[in-house]
């Protein structure tokens, strides 16, 4: 005769010998332990990649004369900085017919919004073929 703990050894052969069980007070204390980690990666995460130091939004797009449009946009960065933006003029078809880098140095408290850390900004470009859309690419700071 088995004890109630042992399967009869014809079903332990069949199906395996059963694993032992769990106890659900060590897998409760498991999984708060996982949880609690991601958290705090989740947390270290946040508070090294804080918002970045420069930004710009898209105001507005005009063409001009023959072979040139106009893009304008406003960039946010802290004033005494400089920054450099990539702006580009887009075909119907998404293809860059026009590229500037142009250059934002920095900037008094009295200049455009925010104390002067939002400036307006103005930049004409050549193109090679008819655009329909223009805007930043990418802003960056610049290391002095």
């Amino acid at each position: 005769m088995s004890s109630a703990s042992t399967p009869p050894p014809r079903i332990a052969t069949r199906y395996g010998t059963p694993k032992p069980r769990r106890h659900p007070r060590r897998a409760r204390v498991l999984t708060l332990a996982a949880l609690s980690g991601a958290v705090l990666a989740a947390g270290v995460f946040a508070s090294t990649t804080g918002s970045p130091p420069v930004d710009s939004k898209d105001v507005g797009f005009s063409l001009g004369a023959e072979g040139r449009a106009s893009v304008d946009f406003e960039v946010t960065k802290d004033r005494s900085a400089s920054a450099q933006c990539a702006v580009q003029a887009l075909s119907e078809n998404y293809a860059v017919v026009g590229w500037d880098i142009v250059t934002i140095g920095p900037t008094d408290p009295g200049e455009g919004v925010n104390d002067g850390r939002t400036t307006s900004q103005r930049t004409d470009l050549r193109i090679d073929s008819p655009a329909v859309s223009g805007g930043v690419n990418a802003c960056w700071i610049v290391e002095d």
